[in-house]
């Protein structure tokens, strides 16, 4: 679920005195955070989401740095040195999930798991909003071709595109759900088997959650034809 881990991301400025902005201090591994303490004095934190593996260890970093969350508000910016950072709302993997732009001589953006460096993310419902997640994806497209730094795997080079190919992966996922029920597909775990099959098994039971996402995103849209997710348990 975390490909090769989960990536923490330093932020520097053209001026070594400014510190480093630190992006996801990632789960509780002291060995991990200490590395990341060596790289030079941490002026601030900024957190993608709750998840653990992004934040689990953001409490040992701020006692063992002296750092604060320093995240802006959704739309707000802060200064780091020549560098402006701009919070943006991303919500959809989960409710709180933003992103943040670097816009500088080498603009990027960290997306948490918004946006994976490999494969597609997880929007697991109830916390997960597909509705929400398509429209993070459109905002990020919005940005361009510039890098995407993600919470998990490589980075790349190309938000637009990147951005695009998952809006087109996640419209023809919902046309396979759709065909799944229709041919009479009436529980989250049939439609798995079916609109999952190219898909590794062990991550059938997230791929369950992810249908319950799709089915409140669909009822919403198609119609009461469409099962209530709420209604719907796993068999």
């Amino acid at each position: 679920m975390t490909l090769d881990g989960t990536n923490t991301w330093l932020i520097a400025s053209n001026n070594p005195d400014d510190g480093l902005i630190v992006v996801d201090p990632g789960p509780l591994l002291p060995e991990h955070l200490d590395a990341v303490a060596a790289h030079g004095r941490c002026a601030g934190i900024l957190l993608t989401h709750h998840h653990h593996d992004h934040s689990e260890g953001l409490a040992r970093f701020a006692d063992q740095t002296g750092a604060t969350l320093v995240n802006p508000a959704a739309g707000a910016s802060l200064r780091h040195g020549d560098l402006t950072i701009t919070t943006i709302a991303t919500p959809g993997h989960t409710a709180d999930s933003v992103s943040f732009h670097v816009d500088g001589d080498e603009p990027a953006v960290f997306t948490g798991d918004t946006i994976l460096g490999r494969g597609s993310t997880s929007v697991l419902w109830p916390d997960g909003d597909l509705g929400d997640y398509l429209d993070s994806l459109a905002t990020l497209r919005d940005l361009g071709p510039i890098p995407v730094l993600p919470g998990h795997g490589p980075h790349r080079p190309d938000c637009f595109a990147a951005a695009d190919g998952y809006l087109k992966h996640r419209l023809a996922r919902l046309d396979q759900v759709r065909a799944a029920i229709a041919e009479g597909a009436d529980t989250p775990s049939r439609i798995v088997r079916v609109v999952y099959a190219d898909v590794d098994r062990s991550l059938w039971p997230a791929a369950e959650r992810t249908i319950l996402a799709q089915l409140a995103y669909l009822r919403a849209r198609d119609g009461e034809h469409i099962p209530d997710p709420d209604g719907w348990v796993s068999s």
